[in-house]
């Protein structure tokens, strides 16, 4: 099925209050789901589901490569590259594994949303004053939980397309758990809705995901050890952007 532009007009009177609905709906199963399903399995399918409703209302064709080189129920760390809003519901609906998310804490008072990400398990960071023990004691769990983590290693969604430095913040604490990292490539979403445009486009997306990379064994890594790391990721995910610029 072809879908045409969604000019603002379309985004205003259409795509937002259709994402509006799915968000509540879903949102309210999600955090009615917390009373009997305390690992937030179900409030992930939830998210799941609101992410298949948002591209497909969209015109958003996803095409997933490299899914073989993951083990379904094994514990990663995804380290994404970030071009759009629109890359987290192609990244939860083509991964199957139960992904949480590192998000600020303010997200966490706004309503339906923020309930729906805090009974769902995911993580809340007061960037301001992060409690790093508390994150790492959180993330080594992932394991006995069966959690994954999706991170954008940016930090920020990409203003011209072009994959930024990865920072090293989060490859510090991978190492400290010692959880594969995985890089992944998320490409063509910034044709959907690039940052700072009102309008969304029906687009061919494609998510790259290459092999996982284990952390070294380091008992007191250093920033220039994750950085290390981070630089290794990046150039992987860099690399494949770069290929489909071209």
């Amino acid at each position: 099925m072809n879908f045409p532009p969604y000019h603002w007009w379309r985004t205003v009177f259409f795509l937002i209050p259709a994402i509006t609905v799915y968000t509540i709906v879903l949102g309210a199963v999600s955090i009615a789901s917390s009373l009997f399903d305390r690992r937030g399995y179900t409030a992930h399918r939830c998210a799941r589901a609101w992410s298949w409703l948002i591209l497909k209302t969209t015109g958003v064709r996803v095409t997933v490569e490299g899914l073989e080189r993951v083990t379904p129920g094994t514990t990663y760390i995804f380290m994404s590259n970030h071009q759009s809003i629109y890359d987290t519901p192609v990244v939860f609906s083509s991964l199957p594994f139960q992904l949480r998310i590192i998000a600020k804490e303010s997200l966490a008072k706004f309503p339906v949303l923020g309930w729906h990400l805090r009974r769902g398990r995911h993580l809340f960071v007061d960037r301001k004053h992060p409690d790093r023990a508390g994150i790492l004691r959180r993330w080594r769990a992932l394991v006995s939980e069966g959690l994954s983590l999706i991170i954008y290693a940016e930090g920020t969604r990409s203003p011209d397309g072009r994959v930024a430095r990865f920072k090293a913040g989060s490859f510090l604490l991978a190492i400290e758990a010692q959880l594969p990292v995985v890089p992944v490539a998320v490409i063509g979403t910034r044709a959907v809705m690039p940052k700072g445009r009102l309008r969304t486009e029906p687009a061919d997306v494609r998510l790259v995901i290459h092999d996982p990379i284990q952390p070294p064994a380091i008992d007191a890594p250093t920033t220039a050890d994750a950085k290390a790391l981070a630089d290794r990721a990046h150039a992987i995910v860099a690399a494949t952007v770069d290929s489909f610029r071209s």
